[in-house]
């Protein structure tokens, strides 16, 4: 990785850059630990901002990747759902900003990473997400956080479960020591499709995390 920076945090599909670069979005319920895990992904410890107090991201986050290989990857990080202290209104804003962005506005959304706790699992917002998701053709793949809170016995269960209940590939992470970094990142570079696989060659490895 040779730059992650922050773009802008849009309120509306409208606000967001021009459509120049393939976008992954990440998706999960608030508190499941994206911002954690995206700057494990970039490397920077304080690119997305943490808070003990979920529900803090309220538009669509973006970050720019540039990899040594020169290949660039546009992260968008969607505001947390499941989290009831905003008002009614204020969260059905961002459900309707956040279907407009995976329904289609933004024509460089190439994937979705739906982020669940490996603890918990799928919930009921995660399965109609990826029912949402289906209708619409985009692609996903689910991310299991939080491994370092299991024992290695606990996390192959953890994981066999949600692929076996979905059907699909899960990819388990931790944020706060970087383990299944390196496997997410060359997932999400494959569903970009934009031939951009070569960029893993001069990525970092997970010790290399900081």
């Amino acid at each position: 990785m040779t730059a992650a920076s922050f773009v802008i945090e849009a309120r509306t599909v409208a606000q967001l850059p021009a459509p120049t670069l393939n976008e992954v979005a990440f998706a999960g319920r608030s508190n499941v630990g994206k911002s954690t895990l995206l700057n494990a992904i970039a490397q920077r410890k304080g690119l997305a901002r943490t808070s003990s107090t979920p529900g803090c991201t309220r538009g669509l986050i973006v970050f720019d990747l540039t990899f040594r290989g020169g290949q660039s990857l546009r992260l968008v990080d969607l505001p947390g759902y499941g989290f009831a202290a905003r008002g009614r209104e204020e969260r059905r804003e961002w459900g309707g900003m956040i279907e407009g962005y995976l329904a289609g506005e933004r024509p460089t959304l190439r994937c979705v990473a739906v982020l669940v706790d490996a603890r918990r699992g799928p919930e009921e917002e995660e399965r109609q997400l990826v029912q949402f998701l289906s209708s619409v053709g985009v692609p996903f793949v689910f991310v299991a956080t939080k491994l370092d809170k299991l024992s290695k016995n606990e996390r192959f269960a953890a994981l066999a479960r949600i692929g076996s209940d979905f059907g699909a590939r899960v990819v388990g992470v931790s944020g706060e020591t970087g383990e299944g970094r390196d496997e997410l990142l060359r997932v999400l570079i494959r569903l970009s499709g934009d031939g951009t696989n070569d960029a893993m060659s001069s990525a970092p490895a997970v010790s290399d995390v900081r």
